[in-house]
């Protein structure tokens, strides 16, 4: 059975966090959502953990789902790592930890990473990235012809400008069907279970507002490809749709090329939730990062600190 708290941060923001499995098991599996989205994307993998012996930790971001407001100076990129370092002490003070993000989620690990690298290196012994990117905006081009891409990108900013000023509000219910169609569109390939597109809507009408918008600034112009080099051989894998009209392969290509050992994998028709898309063929890739990272010990991780130069940075 899951567990529900709340996690209050130091800025005083509310994570809303479920966890289940041993508080003494031999890994600790951390699910990070999507940008606009909330922890219950993951409910396919979170239900293919509850066979192995990992504990399991799912949060809603600030300013998602069911955690509380964020303010719009700190709707970034570097806050979402700090927060993601605050959740790791609280829930998961000791032993491996694997993560594993979907979209936003794996670039507050890269954040995470840039920001806490010692804790990182000495902490994190495996990597999942769905359906994300290291390098901003730079390969988005929303399935659209190549000229359309910029005018597109501006209307986006400006609109995401617009929308981070107003405040905690959340859409409201009347928009969501109406919204539905673009979401279906944006989001999925070819084939997804209805329930599937009914979660995403539901999680797109609890995230704010400011969120919704507050966040495009970071999410453009975040470049982490140095921070993955610098990580070493630890277990990798990077999956992306070829439908994924947001992050499409070349965002997962320079991933697996900047992070050594990177296991990609491309998923032909699936779109940018491959999570629900394709539940049995990510969980196990997650679950294959998962026993890999089981057999991690501090001897190997305090190597990888060494190796990575982190403790003479520190």
């Amino acid at each position: 059975m899951s567990e529900r708290s709340e996690l209050t941060l130091a800025d005083g923001v509310r994570l809303h966090v479920e966890t289940s499995g041993p508080v003494d098991a031999p890994v600790t599996v951390v699910l990070l959502h999507g940008w606009c989205l909330d922890r219950r994307t993951w409910h396919h993998q979170a239900k293919a953990l509850t066979g192995v012996d990992a504990r399991v930790v799912a949060y809603d971001a600030r300013g998602h789902g069911r955690s509380s407001a964020t303010r719009l100076r700190s709707a970034t990129l570097g806050q979402l790592g700090d927060d993601l370092a605050e959740v790791l002490r609280a829930y998961a003070p000791s032993g491996p930890i694997v993560l594993a993000g979907h979209s936003l989620g794996g670039m507050t690990i890269m954040e995470f990473a840039e920001g806490y690298p010692q804790e990182f290196a000495g902490r994190v012994a495996g990597v999942v990235f769905v359906s994300t990117t290291a390098e901003g905006v730079t390969h988005t081009g929303y399935g659209l012809p190549a000229p359309l891409t910029p005018v597109l990108r501006v209307a986006e900013e400006t609109g995401a400008g617009l929308l981070a000023r107003l405040g905690a509000w959340r859409p409201h219910s009347a928009m969501l069907p109406v919204l539905r169609p673009t979401v279906r569109w944006l989001l999925f390939g070819e084939g997804h279970e209805p329930g599937d597109l009914e979660v995403t809507m539901s999680a797109f009408g609890r995230a704010s507002l400011r969120s919704i918008g507050g966040f495009r600034a970071s999410v453009g112009a975040q470049h982490r490809l140095d921070t993955l080099a610098a990580l070493g051989d630890i277990p990798a894998a990077a999956l992306v749709g070829d439908r994924d009209r947001l992050t499409p392969p070349p965002c997962a290509e320079s991933i697996a090329e900047a992070l050594v050992g990177t296991h990609l994998t491309v998923f032909e028709g699936a779109g940018h939730m491959l999570m629900m898309e394709r539940p049995e063929e990510v969980s196990a890739i997650l679950l294959d990062v998962v026993a890999r990272a089981a057999k991690s010990t501090p001897r190997r991780r305090a190597a990888r600190v060494r190796r990575s130069g982190y403790d003479q940075a520190a």
